[in-house]
């Protein structure tokens, strides 16, 4: 029980519920209005990829509002309160997942025409691989969903009184229900919607708190006041949480397996009707990831000065930390209806946008890489009704798993522990695939194996031995300023004390930096690999189309053709004409004639342009690849 006399926070009130209820309404009138509009479209192509013809700007948008869900919103700004700015450094991490993606993952992705990254994993090793791949993918992003889900549910039950297994519902019904009926373009352009409401929602906090807290200055003294702004810790030791380097490296290793092969994102890029056109919605993306992460660390700043001296969570107004957000936002608008229905609908806007990404990726994996091929010859019709088959039983299966998200801890820190401990070996797998030429399928599989089991130990682990409170504590949180409850005397946040039983690795590997499991299983995936390669003997060069391998070694052995064409391990790469129906693996088993996929994509060294090329934009652009569906 608190020692502390919690002050009276306004739950939920009419406006509310109407500014909350218009979200979810507008975002259900997109799904139909795309099943009206594109009813006479009934290809699985046009409703899993959008037809391939999507333009930068809300695929741009979409990625951003996918990849910022509700665990940014209430993570992150609670993060910040508790540990401080650091989390700000991620702006260097997404930049370099950008880059890695745009310049090394996404070309040879688009290129190959694929709909699902695992046909790449077919294409370039068996289908042993791509199955396996298939099936981690699909654990991790159930799993993952379901935290998106239940999280910002349970935060916001608790502070607004908002049903927790109502909004949890609703949040299913309403996704699967437009993903079902527009495909792809539905949940394009709703991302969009909901990252211009997720935008609204943080400027009103921050406008709002920093008034309340006596404008920007005072905030910024208060946040270096209380050790807020110490961001640039360059200790070295994997075991802290967040320093510099985890947060720089274990970051981009994190979300590089996020961005850089995942179906969600790659599934969007892959709509863009030409190259050029996804590139530069990575790159718009970017700013977008740049401005919801700064309004988040603010946020948290705002939120530590008007809490510094009556910190609610050590006084157990709150029960998590995650509920700091919601708590601070029905504090300071108690007396403006409708602007804590505005926040939640923020809010739900992150956590919309990505179980729809998620359940429009699961579908499409799923129909490319397991029904089609155990049912080759089904027809268009019956394909497309397969795949919103599938979106209803992910959106169910999403849903449900949000029953399980409770027992994870601090929804930041579970979210990306899951991404990091299946994403990493997933990374290592495809880079295994696009920049070793020698790697062959042994090794991708043993490879993969190795990654999985490096990175589920250390993060298993982790999960139940928690690492020592000398290398995660946060910052000093006050109650000096709240009212005593009968006589008793004010605390101060106190460290929690470790286990005493604690094996020999607890203080050690299962101590890990969380950012580190990532960087962990891509690692192990990739050195596994290449040494399983090695030893059964590495695939021939010869045998692999050029569009398959990035030449990475470009860009360091440009003064040496010689040394280029030997790191190429047999690659024709420089050759003027690639003979790929003689090389390419067949994938398709359904597919009519020639394989058309890539004779539209060719490497940039190739002297001639295969059909695709478009001289005007110097990129390559979607043609019609129905043969392939």
């Amino acid at each position: 029980m608190s020692n502390f006399v919690a002050p009276e926070v306004k739950k939920f009130v009419a406006w509310d519920y109407v500014v909350f209820a218009a979200l979810f309404l507008v975002c259900a009138s997109i799904g139909v209005f795309f099943a009206v509009k594109e009813r006479k479209k009934k290809t699985s192509k046009e409703f899993l990829v959008g037809g391939k013809q999507m333009t930068c700007g809300p695929i741009a948008f979409s990625l951003t509002s996918s990849f910022m869900s509700a665990v940014t919103v209430l993570g992150t700004p609670s993060e910040v309160y508790r540990y401080g700015a650091s989390f700000v450094l991620f702006f260097l991490s997404y930049a370099l997942v950008i880059i890695f993606t745009a310049e090394l993952f996404l070309p040879v992705f688009y290129r190959s025409g694929i709909t699902s990254t695992y046909e790449y994993l077919e294409l370039r090793f068996n289908k042993i691989v791509r199955l396996a791949a298939t099936l981690i993918y699909i654990l991790q992003t159930i799993l993952y969903t379901g935290i998106v889900v239940y999280a910002p549910s349970l935060a916001l039950n608790q502070v607004t009184g908002f049903d927790l297994w109502g909004s949890v519902v609703a949040t299913g019904i309403v996704c699967t229900f437009y993903c079902t009926l527009g495909g792809l373009k539905a949940v394009v352009w709703t991302d969009a919607f909901q990252m211009t409401v997720m935008v609204a929602g943080f400027m009103t906090v921050l406008i709002r708190g920093t008034t309340l807290n006596g404008g920007s200055t005072k905030v910024w003294e208060d946040a270096y006041e209380g050790s807020r702004l110490n961001i640039f810790d360059f200790d070295a030791d994997p075991l802290r949480r967040h320093t510099f380097w985890t947060i720089v490296i274990g970051g981009t290793f994190t979300w590089l397996g996020l961005y850089g092969v995942n179906q969600s994102t790659i599934q969007r890029c892959i709509s863009c009707k030409s190259e050029k056109h996804a590139k530069l919605a990575l790159y718009l993306n970017l700013l977008g990831l740049w401005t919801v992460l700064v309004c988040a660390v603010f946020c948290g700043l705002v939120m530590y000065s008007h809490y510094k001296s009556c910190d609610p969570w050590t006084a157990d107004f709150i029960s998590a930390p995650d509920q700091l957000m919601p708590y601070f936002v029905m504090d300071i608008f108690s007396s403006m209806p409708g602007v804590p229905g505005l926040f939640v609908a923020c809010a739900f806007s992150g956590t919309l946008s990505t179980v729809a990404a998620s359940i429009n990726a699961l579908a499409t994996v799923t129909f490319e890489d397991l029904v089609k091929k155990g049912f080759p010859n089904l027809s268009e019709k019956m394909s497309t009704w397969i795949s919103k088959g599938l979106c209803i039983l992910y959106g169910v299966l999403c849903t449900s798993m949000a029953a399980a998200a409770s027992l994870l801890g601090g929804v930041v820190q579970a979210s990306l522990s899951i991404h990091g401990m299946c994403g990493g070996p997933m990374l290592g797998l495809f880079t295994l695939g696009i920049v070793f030429p020698c790697a062959n399928w042994k090794g991708a599989i043993g490879g993969l194996l190795a990654g999985i089991t490096l990175a589920f130990w250390a993060g298993t682990g982790s999960f139940i031995y928690p690492a020592p409170p000398a290398k995660s504590i946060p910052l000093q949180l006050s109650t000096l300023n709240c009212t005593l409850a009968n006589g008793t005397e004010a605390l101060t946040t106190a460290a929690p004390t470790a286990a005493p039983d604690r094996p020999l690795l607890a203080d050690s590997w299962y101590s890990l930096s969380y950012l580190y499991f990532s960087a962990i299983g891509c690692l192990g995936c990739a050195i596994t690999g290449l040494l399983i390669s090695f030893v059964t003997g590495p695939s021939k060069g010869e045998d692999i189309p050029p569009v398959l391998i990035k030449p990475v070694c470009n860009l360091f052995c440009f003064w040496s053709e010689r040394l280029k064409a030997f790191l190429w391990c047999g690659v024709q790469h420089d050759s003027q004409q690639v003979d790929l129906e003689k090389n390419l693996p067949k994938v398709i088993a359904n597919k009519t004639g020639t394989d058309d996929t890539f004779k539209n994509s060719i490497n940039k060294e190739n002297k001639c342009q295969f059909p695709g090329y478009n001289p005007e934009e110097n990129s390559y652009t979607n043609m019609s690849r129905e043969s392939r569906l």
